[in-house]
């Protein structure tokens, strides 16, 4: 009998789309040996964002902190900024969630983010680190935090050489197909890292993407057309030039 070889998956942001999540998953068919890592923005823009978090939470699997579950911490916290803060939240997808919430039961809500306030901003997995948004380029990752993980673009895009000399930096947070060439539906992949927030709630676009490392394999669902493909790594990856990537306001 053949041993069986546990997947890595990771997963972009997956904006509150849970069918697509859902169909998604069930292409991957993930065993208990399986590890299938969530890379944040599990929430706003799309439909349903309560369903999204509530699946996650109760799952087996690990996620990562993205910007949008930040700023819907910031906007619960208790600081003098909060009434500006979740005017940029609601701007930024928040009305969709809470919509979301309204449905299923807003008390929920409060226990969904006390888990989100648990959620780490990176994972280190010895050859590949997990993380959000990015790193920069020139800060030591002690001295970096959730400015960084979380909200970093251009600095991080535009690296001319790897951060890290033996480890793959896998990304969401930027859309692909902003960055310079990349059409839409296509991993970036740069100095060290890959980008796989093919943005899902984009019109543009509508691909949620996974990436099976293990056998170098992405599968990808269309929100839109409610599509289904499996290309390879090699076949799904559009490189990005650093010099090409421009500051963005």
């Amino acid at each position: 009998m053949e041993k069986s070889i546990h997947r890595r998956i990771v997963i972009g942001d997956v904006h509150g789309h849970y069918n697509a999540l859902m169909t998604l998953l069930e292409a991957i068919a993930p065993s208990t040996e399986d590890e299938v890592y969530f890379l944040g923005d599990l929430i706003d823009r799309g439909p349903q964002s309560f369903q999204v978090v509530d699946f996650v939470q109760a799952s087996p699997f690990y996620c990562l902190l993205g910007n949008h579950e930040q700023l819907l911490l910031d906007s619960f916290a208790n600081h003098q900024n909060q009434q500006t803060i979740m005017q940029v939240w609601l701007y930024s997808g928040g009305h969709s969630t809470i919509a979301s919430y309204r449905q299923e039961g807003i008390s929920i809500l409060s226990e969904h983010i006390e888990w989100m306030r648990t959620l780490p901003t990176y994972l280190d997995l010895g050859d590949v680190w997990l993380v959000h948004a990015g790193v920069h380029p020139e800060m030591p990752i002690e001295e970096q935090s959730i400015d960084q993980f979380c909200w970093i673009r251009d600095e991080f895009h535009s690296m001319t050489k790897p951060y890290f000399p033996d480890k793959l930096i896998i990304t969401g947070h930027t859309i692909t197909f902003t960055l310079p060439n990349v059409p839409p539906g296509k991993i970036a992949s740069g100095q060290g890292w890959l980008g796989i927030d093919t943005g899902a709630y984009h019109r543009k676009s509508g691909w949620l993407t996974a990436l099976d490392l293990t056998n170098s394999l992405v599968y990808q669902v269309n929100v839109f057309e409610e599509t289904l493909r499996t290309l390879t790594l090699e076949n799904a990856i559009t490189r990005v030039e650093p010099e090409l990537v421009l500051p963005r306001n």
